[in-house]
This record gives structure tokens, C-alpha cells and sequence, in this order.
């Protein structure tokens, strides 16, 4: 209990600034919950479609890999099955490439919406506490300026003192959200390097493909060739 009263005069003591900063700490922590949630979905949807679709395309199973990827709407299956409605109209790899590249060009901007909001909560927080202990202490030296000089001391180091709250308590809000800024930033690359590596996968696979066909046919044309008359 002792500590809730402290904290709860540590809150009251801090002056006006002290609600618009437990404002912004409010709107960042609720992004950063919606955006933690989100990306460790993606996440674990990505990898439990990333396990059925792989060994569909070792076996060269494309029919069934794309309605697969057709029917299911994770960032995963957008990005594959741009490929894969390819594969067999096109012969060039840098088409099929192309193709997952300007999904992936969609895709980024949604992993990444919102999560820049919560750095600039941290910002705004830090910010609003430096201005916070300013007002305060242009409060406190009119304060004492009017005050009885035995006082003027007391008076001083008391305003400052609670002028020095609302810098305390930013840094206390901008610090967790920074830190959660960076640990959304890392989930993102991390949700964008398994894209790449399974439309890189997936690319070799339909390349590797492709050029075993067009062997198969060479070699089918040479067979049935008329030999020339001597």
C-alpha cells in the first residue's frame, strides 16, 4: 500500500503535464499491444503454412500449392501465390520474381502501419516532461520572488523538487515504449526476412522446374527429328 501512495503523490504533486503524459503513454501502449498481438499472429500463421506448402513444392505439387496459397489469406500465401499463378504461363525467373517482388511492395507497409506511432509516443512523453519541469520552474522562481527571503530557500527546492516529477514520470512512459518500439521494428524484419526466404525458395524450386522441362522437351524434338537423306 505504501508504495500506491507514493506513487499516487508522486502523480498528484506533478502538476498539469502529468495527465497529457499518462495520455500518450495510454495511446502508445494500446498501439504496441495491437501491434504485438498482430505480428505474433502473422508470425505463427506464416510458419504453419510456410511447413504445408514446402513439401507440396519439393514434389512439384503446384496445382495443389496454388489453391492453397488461392484460398488462404495470410502475407504469406499473397506472396507465393503471385508466383505460383505464374509458374507455367512464364519461362523467365526475373517474371516470377518480379511478380512476388510488387506483392511484397504491398505487404511491408501493413507490417509496418502504426508502429512508428510508438516512437513518437516516447518522444512526445520526454518532451512533454521537459516542458512540464519548465513551466514548473518558471512557477516556482515567480513564486519566490514574491516570498519572504528566510523562505525563498524552502520555497526553491520544493518547486523544483515537483517540478522535477513531470521530467520523471516522461522518462519513465518513453523508456518502456521505446524499448517496445524496438522490439515491434525487430518482429517486422524479422516477419519480412521469412517472406524473402520463402519467395527465394519457392523461386528456385519453380526455376529448377522449368529448366528440367524445357531439357524434356529439347530432348523430345531431337528424338523424333526426320534424319536428312544421304
Amino acid at each position: 500500500m505504501n508504495v500506491f501512495y507514493s506513487m499516487v503523490t508522486f502523480f498528484s504533486t506533478g502538476g498539469l503535464f502529468m495527465y497529457p503524459i499518462l495520455l500518450v503513454f495510454a495511446v502508445g501502449l494500446a498501439i504496441a499491444v495491437e501491434r504485438y498481438i498482430t505480428l505474433t499472429l502473422i508470425t505463427n500463421k506464416n510458419a504453419s503454412v510456410w511447413s504445408q506448402i514446402q513439401p507440396m513444392l519439393l514434389n512439384g505439387e503446384f496445382e495443389q500449392a496454388r489453391e492453397m496459397t488461392d484460398k488462404d489469406e495470410s502475407t504469406i500465401s499473397r506472396v507465393l501465390s503471385m508466383g505460383l499463378a505464374r509458374q507455367g504461363a512464364v519461362r523467365r525467373r526475373e517474371d516470377i520474381e518480379i511478380a512476388m517482388e510488387e506483392s511484397m511492395m504491398e505487404i511491408i507497409p501493413q507490417l509496418e502501419k502504426r508502429t512508428p506511432y510508438v516512437a513518437l509516443s516516447s518522444n512526445v512523453a520526454t518532451l512533454l516532461g521537459l516542458l512540464g519541469t519548465i513551466m514548473g520552474l518558471i512557477q516556482a522562481f515567480t513564486a519566490v520572488a514574491n516570498a519572504n527571503p528566510a523562505e525563498k530557500a524552502d520555497l526553491l527546492s520544493a518547486s523544483i523538487s515537483v517540478a522535477m516529477n513531470t521530467t520523471a514520470f516522461g522518462l519513465m512512459v518513453a523508456i518502456p515504449l521505446l524499448v517496445t518500439h524496438v522490439v515491434l521494428t525487430a518482429k517486422t524484419g524479422q516477419i519480412v526476412d521469412s517472406l524473402e526466404m520463402a519467395s527465394v525458395k519457392t523461386l528456385n524450386v519453380l526455376s529448377s522446374r522449368a529448366k528440367r522441362a524445357i531439357g524434356v522437351e529439347a530432348d523430345s524434338s531431337s528424338s523424333t527429328e526426320v534424319p536428312a537423306l544421304t
